[in-house]
């Protein structure tokens, strides 16, 4: 079992930016996005808030209890808490939306989720796919090789965790801030909130 910190991807579809995020291990996406890139309304957020009543009214409120509220970035680079589903319930949702735009979006989906099941079979695509994606971003070799052994030295603590007994996400944060004090002398938030100060010096 890896354990995952949620960190913000964009995904680019018809010109669009639709935001996602790992959350629990898969990808979560912005349902407010995607529902603008479907139906070009001019308040996306009003169609969602509406299409949540109907959805619920015609018998999907599990689909509506599956609705994640995570925080993207927006616009104005501020992190707000947005509506996100999963692969699969954002199927559901745009097989709910009456448009001809849903299609090639279903076949976007599609690939994802085909994608992952390759990874899933066979995790050395995984690594490729990673190795491959640095590289377009521009990031030298060396810099990867090391990404990717961390990458890989991660993966193995955490599956070392898990046969010892780390069963949920708390375990994890509690043992990685534990090493973290213990190299650093400070744990993963502290370093969040001093990174973010620097960064606004």
């Amino acid at each position: 079992m890896t354990n995952t910190t949620p960190e913000t991807r964009i995904a680019i579809f018809k010109g669009q930016n639709i935001r996602k995020t790992i959350y629990q291990n898969e990808w979560w996406f912005s349902v407010v996005d995607i529902v603008e890139v479907l139906t070009d309304s001019s308040i996306p957020r009003r169609y969602w808030s509406d299409l949540k009543i109907k959805l619920v009214k015609e018998g999907y409120k599990e689909l509506y209890e599956k609705i994640v509220q995570l925080k993207l970035k927006s616009s104005d680079g501020k992190k707000y808490t947005t509506d996100c589903a999963n692969t699969e319930n954002i199927f559901r949702i745009v097989q709910s939306i009456p448009s001809p735009k849903a299609e090639p979006f279903k076949r976007w989906l599609a690939k994802v989720g085909y994608e992952r099941i390759q990874e899933i079979e066979d995790p050395e695509l995984a690594t490729k796919r990673t190795r491959m994606l640095y590289k377009l971003k521009g990031y030298p070799d060396s810099w990867i090789e090391k990404r990717m052994r961390g990458i890989a030295i991660r993966e193995e603590l955490t599956d070392e965790w898990s046969n010892r007994g780390a069963r949920i996400q708390k375990d994890y944060e509690i043992l990685t801030a534990e090493i973290s004090k213990a190299t650093f002398g400070i744990i993963p938030s502290e370093y969040k909130k001093l990174y973010s100060i620097n960064s606004n010096l």
